[in-house]
């Protein structure tokens, strides 16, 4: 093997607007640790170039070939280090690290991420709080799951992120509705989780999530947000407040429950995002993610406590304790513009200045379609992201500031029933 250069290889950048920064942090701390970034991607570098000393761009998810370009990498240079934080190469990224040698959060444990159903199972014999469930694979299969744990019952895909299929149903008719919504969701997922869907217990409590470092098996917390949902039964994503005094992260039995899920799946090594609900049996783990979090959830915890999440995945995985102290303390939110209904964009304008506000941003071009559910997911034209001293006043600055985003566009009908749903431009891994 050459070993005339260190590296910290990164498989997938994602898309400009939600991870510039993140890359910026990752490649800044790589070069100060005396490490030559590379990246395997996707596409043709645009943006990427200014951060990567050397790109390979390859159909990363083809899991073979991405492992192949990852291993003609590998004996080109020394890689010191592997990073990943785009949901469908996690799996992938993290078996390369275990073929490698370098630290990351083990197959095992990404799989346990994953695989909601495995998750459940693990946690469940743990002794954790857990919702009843049930994995299924035909629509009578789900009715006498969803009879069996009673209504209200949540029904989302096996492996799927960002809240994508997930529905609630609270009578049969709306079970039949939701394991139609969730299985069709599955088919763009990984092959051996498609067409199924668990159903569970619907848990009653406000949902958060936490980003945190992994060192040697131990759990290390950055920042938490609190999560707005919308689009009922759905649970799309409208925005999150991450405020750095959020007296959850005090909360003893949170973070022991959270750190006593991650032993139990098997994460060593690495950064992860663990969505919980705070229950009246306790904390309830909803799902852990092996990557950092998305909807610039690390953006805001940056600037809410001062706490780099690039800096900090870098030395998780370069085999270095990493520093999760706060520097700063505030409150920061972001809030997504949704459509009232399916419709073809004309133009969106957003607020250039306004009270708190950090920064605001147009998330598709012209021409675009912007699907609700069950016809599409993530349908957000938009976002607004403000900072103020507390998360009350900041939810109000995000409120004020939503209001002032304009959307024009032509109504559209919805999706034939069966038909397949794609995500809008702007929001997949390709060329500008």
């Amino acid at each position: 093997m050459n070993t005339s250069s260190d590296v910290l290889l990164a498989i997938g950048s994602g898309l400009r607007l939600y991870r510039e920064y993140l890359v910026k942090s990752v490649a800044a701390r790589a070069r100060s640790r005396g490490l030559k970034p590379v990246l395997l991607n996707n596409i043709e570098p645009t943006w990427q170039q200014e951060y990567f000393d050397e790109i390979v761009v390859a159909n990363v998810f083809d899991h073979e070939i991405l492992r192949d370009r990852a291993r003609r990498i590998a004996a080109r240079h020394h890689v010191v280090g592997l990073v990943c934080w785009d949901e469908p190469l996690v799996q992938p990224a993290a078996e390369m690290a275990d073929e490698l040698g370098v630290p990351g959060l083990t197959s095992v444990g990404v799989r346990g991420c994953r695989d909601k159903n495995r998750a459940r199972q693990v946690l469940t014999a743990a002794g954790l709080v857990q919702p009843r469930f049930e994995l299924t694979r035909s629509l009578d299969q789900a009715r006498a799951a969803a009879e069996r744990i009673g209504y209200p019952v949540v029904v989302k895909p096996q492996a799927l992120g960002a809240s994508m299929g997930v529905v609630r149903a609270d009578d049969r008719a709306e079970l039949d509705t939701a394991f139609r919504t969730a299985t069709s969701a599955s088919t763009i997922g990984d092959e051996p989780f498609r067409d199924t869907a668990i159903v569970e217990e619907y848990a009653v409590g406000p949902e958060i999530s936490i980003d945190a470092a992994v060192y040697k098996g131990e759990y290390l917390p950055m920042y938490l947000a609190r999560k707005r949902t919308g689009l009922q039964p759905y649970f799309e994503e409208v925005g999150h407040i991450v405020d750095a005094a959020d007296p959850l992260l005090g909360d003893a039995a949170l973070l022991d429950t959270v750190a006593r899920a991650h032993r139990e799946l098997g994460v060593e090594n690495g950064i992860t995002h663990t969505e919980v609900k705070p229950t009246a049996r306790g904390p309830l783990i909803i799902e852990v993610n092996g990557r950092l979090g998305g909807d610039l959830i690390p953006f805001l915890g940056k600037i809410a406590t001062g706490i780099d999440p690039g800096e900090v995945l870098v030395d998780v995985a370069t085999g270095h304790r990493p520093s999760t102290a706060p520097t700063r303390s505030a409150a920061v939110g972001i809030r997504f513009g949704y459509p009232e209904r399916d419709c073809i964009v004309r133009s969106v304008t957003v607020p250039q200045h306004a009270p708190g506000l950090v920064t605001a941003a147009v998330m598709v071009e012209p021409g675009v379609e912007l699907r609700l559910p069950p016809g599409g997911y993530i349908a957000r034209h938009s976002f607004v992201v403000c900072e103020a001293d507390d998360a009350p006043r900041c939810a109000e600055l995000l409120e004020a500031a939503s209001a002032s985003v304009e959307l024009i566009g032509d109504p559209i009908d919805p999706l034939a029933a069966g038909a397949t749903f794609t995500l809008p431009a702007g929001l997949l891994d390709a060329a500008e």
